[in-house]
């Protein structure tokens, strides 16, 4: 498949485009400075795209399968763009005909109780708690979009740089914990989580969360 991902650079990005090259499809990386982008690979092109423009979305969109937005805001950006990018996201994505968007999300909004979603509960990190409101404030944006293909994808609670096992579970809008209350995942299987989904949709127009 041809499979686009913007936010190419960061920590989740990188670990999808890696796991898209392994499985044998032609990734093209769009980012804001290609100059600054290191990473070689004869099935990958970079291209230069900002995500907050329409016209460039549909540039670095055209003639792919699919598109994988995995766009955090950089330091110093506000939070609030978490939202703000799926307007032209979507506008571009309809514009270049293609259909097929997956969403790198946030575990906030996951329900841990009927009604209650992560975010909101009283533990949930101070320090995470507006990115995990701007990450819900998408969800509910991309939640209107009945025309194209989207699946929005949370991570588990946690997620982190680690081992890739293929070996995890998934499931829709409800937080997944292991036996011992631990809900993880490490980045490496998430971007495996992704891919599935690419190549096997099971999630159209939906949320689903990993974790092991």
């Amino acid at each position: 498949m041809k499979i686009a991902v913007f936010g190419a650079g960061g920590r989740i990005g990188s670990r999808i485009i890696k796991e898209a090259l392994n499985r044998g499809h032609d990734v093209t990386a769009v980012v804001r400075h290609p100059e600054n982008y290191a990473y070689i690979h004869d099935h990958l092109k970079v291209a230069k795209g900002d995500l907050f423009k329409a016209q460039d979305v549909e540039t670095g969109a055209f003639n792919q399968d699919a598109v994988v937005s995995a766009y955090s805001p950089p330091k110093g950006i506000p939070v609030s763009t978490i939202a703000e990018v799926a307007v032209p996201l979507i506008k571009g994505l309809k514009q270049a005909h293609v259909n097929r968007l997956i969403i790198v999300g946030g575990a906030g909004s996951l329900e841990v109780e009927p009604g209650k979603q992560l975010v909101d509960m009283p533990f949930f990190p101070e320090e995470y708690k507006s990115t995990a409101q701007a990450h819900r404030e998408a969800l509910k944006l991309y939640m209107g979009e009945q025309e194209l293909e989207w699946t929005y994808i949370s991570p588990a609670a946690e997620i982190e740089p680690g081992e890739r096992t293929g070996i995890f579970r998934t499931g829709t809008n409800q937080l997944l914990k292991d036996a011992n209350g631990k809900s993880f995942i490490t980045m490496e299987d998430y971007a495996v989580a992704v891919l599935d989904e690419i190549e096997n949709p099971q999630h159209i127009r939906g949320q689903m969360t990993v974790a092991y």
